[in-house]
């Protein structure tokens, strides 16, 4: 059986599931992009399976025959410094585009899908699909309009900003931020996504095909992923909110993810994200859930 790992020996994510999967009685290659196309190669014939990869170690595998790939991250691709301008970018999209185009005919069992990888890049869309099948989210407004910002922020008692893509942890809006030289300058950069705060007890659920486990993270940061020393405390979640979080895999198209709660005071659960490839190792090894031995049974299933 052979599965593959979208990353490469740096993440330490990747590595752990390699071994795991070894362990297992699979065989397990790295499918590091950043080689392509200098190292890796690929061939398909589209509208048929006849399609190939050959690893930078010579290693060739027919696309028939991997069982399954693990996303862990993707690298994009790598092209080689060229003077052209225009030729460089020809090259790129060619390399991304036969890329993309084999990602998506490989037959293989995706954990995630490159469909649920790209929907997790529309954070707002996301939130959208998630509230569509009953789920509790913030009150939330995307804009880089100075006007509509100002009047939706004073509509609450407390709000947080963070980018609309991702990729910066989450902040308070003060004052400051609403000073109307420095927003508007902000705003012609990107827009902006404005959410209430939402008080009470964070708590990560990792969803594993039809397995949940669950923790709470107590921390001081009103943004945990900044906090090194926080807690966690293994919970289980109401019936309800565990089915929940089965139907926010499905709309997302994810067999595997974590999903970020904030807990009120008053037992309500809201939605914050789901991630399609979330680290884990930290948070196994301070609850002893299962999660790498889950991840790899999906893998080989």
């Amino acid at each position: 059986m052979n599965i593959l790992i979208l990353g490469n020996t740096k993440d330490v994510h990747a590595v752990a599931i390699k071994q795991a999967i070894t362990e297992a009685g699979a065989t397990a290659y790295y499918l590091d992009t950043s080689l392509f196309p200098t190292h890796l190669k690929l061939s398909w014939q589209p509208g048929t399976t006849n399609g190939s990869l050959r690893l930078p170690s010579g290693r060739l595998l027919k696309i028939t025959d991997i069982h399954s790939v693990y996303w862990r991250t993707f690298s994009g691709v790598n092209v080689p410094s060229l003077q052209d301008e225009q030729q460089q970018r020809i090259a790129t999209n060619d390399s991304m585009g036969a890329l993309r185009s084999l990602m998506q005919a490989c037959p293989a069992h995706w954990v995630n899908s490159w469909q649920a990888y790209q929907l997790h890049k529309e954070k707002p869309l996301q939130l959208s699909m998630v509230k569509s099948v009953g789920v509790t989210i913030p009150k939330t407004l995307i804009s880089n309009d100075q006007d509509e910002i100002i009047q939706f922020t004073n509509s609450l008692d407390k709000a947080i900003f963070k980018p609309v893509y991702g990729g910066a942890h989450t902040k308070t809006v003060t004052p400051a931020h609403l000073e109307p030289q420095r927003l508007e300058l902000a705003l012609r950069l990107s827009p902006v996504t404005i959410q209430e705060y939402i008080p009470g007890t964070n708590i990560r659920s990792y969803v594993i095909g039809d397995a949940i486990y669950s923790a709470e993270i107590r921390s001081s940061q009103l943004d945990f992923r900044e906090d090194r020393e926080a807690e966690l405390i293994p919970v289980e979640l109401p019936a309800s909110i565990q089915q929940q979080c089965l139907d926010i895999a499905k709309v997302l198209m994810l067999e595997w993810t974590a999903i970020d709660w904030r807990l009120k005071p008053n037992g309500e659960y809201v939605f914050l994200e789901a991630n399609p490839s979330p680290m884990f190792l930290h948070f196994e090894n301070q609850t002893g859930f299962p999660i790498t031995q889950k991840l790899v049974q999906l893998l080989m299933k």
